[in-house]
């Protein structure tokens, strides 16, 4: 985050904690996400990157510290209310299959009170955004769409409130590797032009490496390291930062090699 950035999530010391020894998966992690930014959470399975996305949104409830949306303090808020002001996006997509396209990406706007005009407007244009033709696809039930298909109409429901925060959680981690790729790079483009701040979720290294303008590595809870992709490859400061990076590293070197061998 620069230091112009103005923070617009923060997080400070904050912990969770499960059972009754009080062992936490979160521990007294502070962060601050700067307006417009994407921040990338990464770390091994079970490492607390989840938990820490979810207590942003009041899905899971902090057992110590503070996390702030636009300034305010989120217990200060109801999290109904909290939620639909934060879009929402995960690997299993959620759409209900029982609606149509239209009124899957419409009902946040719908349960914000928007008119039924401006609902329309809002998801002719998201829809038109994401590649999905309006006269195609907006009747269509989520069973009749493909997986990539499916992901776009779950970035588009959680858009469709204009939300200031979206928060991401493997959001495109069950989908083909070309599918994927594209996703990744028009989501990218999406949210450079219009100024959201995301935090994503991934164990993905390279995911990270390409999206986040910084990253946070988690480990058994605890924060080890932020910063951008480049801060990250250059000095990593513990072992399991390195580690992390290898994998893109190897593959990185092995394209090289291939792409040398070809040339020869």
């Amino acid at each position: 985050m620069t230091a112009e950035s103005a923070t617009m999530v923060g997080l400070e010391q904050v912990s969770k904690s499960y059972n009754a020894s009080g062992l936490s998966v979160v521990q007294e992690v502070t962060l601050q996400i700067g307006t417009g930014e994407l921040l990338v959470l990464v770390g091994e399975s079970g490492c607390g990157k989840t938990t820490t996305l979810k207590m942003i949104n009041r899905l899971v409830e902090p057992s110590g510290g503070r996390v702030f949306v636009d300034g305010k303090d989120v217990t200060a808020t109801n999290p109904i209310e909290l939620r639909r002001s934060i879009g929402y996006v995960f690997q299993g997509i959620g759409l209900f299959p029982h609606m149509t396209v239209a009124e899957n990406v419409g009902i946040v706007p719908k349960l914000l009170g928007w008119e039924s005009a401006a609902i329309a407007n809002r998801v002719n244009g998201l829809m038109e955004m994401m590649g999905l033709p309006p006269a195609e696809y907006r009747q269509r039930r989520p069973a009749e769409l493909s997986g990539g298909q499916q992901q776009r109409i779950g970035v588009a429901r959680a858009l469709a409130g204009r939300p200031k925060v979206l928060l991401m959680d493997e959001p495109f981690g069950a989908l083909d590797p070309v599918t994927r790729d594209g996703l990744q790079r028009e989501f990218k483009s999406l949210q450079q032009s219009s100024g959201i701040t995301v935090v994503m979720v991934t164990h993905d290294m390279t995911e990270a490496l390409i999206l986040a303008d910084r990253i946070a590595v988690m480990q058994r809870g605890r924060l080890l390291q932020v910063g951008t992709p480049q801060e990250l490859l250059t000095h990593p400061k513990d072992a399991h930062v390195t580690a992390l990076l290898e994998m893109p590293r190897r593959q990185a070197a092995s394209l090289e090699a291939i792409l040398k061998a070809r040339q020869s």
